[in-house]
């Protein structure tokens, strides 16, 4: 914050300090960050182990019917298209809900609107395991996702304004860490649960989880210090989403993160299909342990920040890219061993590549950083939702190689729109050596 005026002329404040030079102006000029976040520094802890649990519980009850699909469908009499619609109607309520909560929490405050969705979420969680139809679990599916909206709404927001620049990328890193962790932890222990005493009693272990994630975030989140309210009424929302979508940039990483969304909604939609049958005929607490592989996105995801300070963004986007299309192709293969690593390279590139792509938006956006970020979790939500549903229609036509063909054309999708962008810097690169040459 600057300093309070304290009503001294300019004359008395350079009377207090003859000694003063531009150079010693230069030092006293206060720091922006001063009171930021920051590693190693008072709260940072407690705001990234809050964070994390909010990350768990989001992923953790985002896709807590993924790994169940087999048993939905078995016990409900349904197929593969319309069980998955118990992940995408979440998905899809997600995507609508982001940009009008990320507007509330301009009102409200990131932190208190974090609080209320995954408070709603998981008192919605501990309801969905009594639903009596694949009707009514598909409605209260998307329900669930509209609450868990304030959490990607606001999350990129707060960490953008309560913590210091250098250290964003890792912070974000965490939170999508906890993601990772969320979407394996759940999955396994619904996969073990549902192999004992049924689906429903999976999905009441996932509600129990998120209660406590809800209570460590409420116990452990810091008081924000770099809040400042304001009002966002319908026109001015507006205006700030189409200037968000007129940046070339911004467009571009949110393309991104809907590509590389449209493979992973895919991929871990149908999976517990094809692992079930033949010629693996797993059983469905093996099926829900092959998502260990998430810790793998754990680490791709914390590691972010070294790789882009390595490689740079668009190469940390190239070797994401290239790490999952090698993962899908993997994958056709008719050996567990093989599966599991595409797996393992799919994970690792979807999360290295969501950070870097995340990251860059709370960078790239100067103002509203929460629609900015809304917006990319709307287009990231919405590529879940098209791959969930895209690729379960795919594999029940043509079988895992229609999946897999979808995941490989959006791969191609993100890799064109990031070599259009390293095109575009290296033209303006040469066009400014050759104007300084002149």
């Amino acid at each position: 914050m600057p300093p309070a005026d304290t009503g001294a002329s300019v004359t008395d404040r350079a009377a207090a300090s003859p000694q003063s030079s531009p150079d010693s102006s230069t030092a006293a000029a206060p720091d922006p960050e001063a009171g930021k976040l920051r590693p190693g520094g008072p709260g940072y802890r407690r705001m990234s182990f809050a964070l994390f649990a909010a990350g768990v519980a989001t992923f953790a009850l985002l896709y807590s019917t993924q790994a169940l699909l087999p048993a939905i469908s078995a016990d409900l009499g349904v197929s593969p298209d319309q069980a998955s619609w118990t992940v995408s109607a979440a998905t899809f309520g997600l995507a609508l809900g982001v940009i009008p909560l990320s507007a509330v929490s301009e009102r409200f405050g990131r932190r208190t609107l974090m609080m209320w969705s995954l408070a709603v979420a998981a008192l919605l969680a501990m309801l969905v395991p009594f639903a009596p139809s694949i009707g009514a679990l598909i409605a209260l599916r998307g329900i669930q996702g509209v609450a868990l909206a304030g959490l990607p709404a606001s999350a990129m927001a707060f960490l953008a304004e309560e913590v210091r620049a250098k250290a964003l990328v890792a912070a974000i890193g965490l939170f999508v860490a906890g993601n990772s962790i969320g979407g394996m932890s759940g999955r396994i222990v619904t996969g073990w649960v549902a192999q004992a005493w049924g689906w429903r009693a999976a999905l009441a272990a996932v509600g129990v989880l998120a209660v406590v994630c809800a209570v460590a975030f409420r116990l452990l989140v810091p008081k924000a210090r770099h809040f400042v309210s304001r009002s966002v009424g319908p026109r001015a929302l507006a205006r700030t989403l189409g200037s968000h979508l007129a940046d070339p940039l911004l467009r571009r990483l949110y393309a991104i993160g809907g590509l590389f969304m449209t493979v992973f909604g895919a991929v871990y939609t149908v999976i517990g299909y094809r692992l079930v049958s033949e010629p693996f005929n797993l059983p469905q607490g093996i099926v829900g342990s092959i998502f260990v592989v998430y810790l793998v996105g754990t680490v791709s995801s914390a590691a972010a920040g070294k790789l882009v300070a390595r490689v740079g963004r668009r190469g940390a986007l190239y070797l994401a890219v290239g790490t999952t299309s090698t993962g899908l192709l993997l994958t056709l293969s008719a050996s567990v061993g093989s599966v599991l690593a595409g797996l393992i390279l799919i994970t690792a590139g979807f999360f290295a590549g969501h950070a870097v792509a995340s990251s860059s938006v709370s960078r790239t956006a100067k103002t509203a950083r929460a629609q900015a970020s809304a917006l990319y979790q709307c287009a990231y939500y919405v590529g879940s939702s098209l791959g969930g549903a895209l690729g379960a229609a795919a594999f029940h036509a043509v079988g895992w190689e229609g999946t897999v063909l979808l995941g490989l054309a959006a791969m191609l999708g993100a890799a064109s729109i990031t070599l259009y962008a390293t095109r575009k810097a290296v033209a303006e690169r040469r066009l400014l050596h050759l104007e300084k040459a002149a």
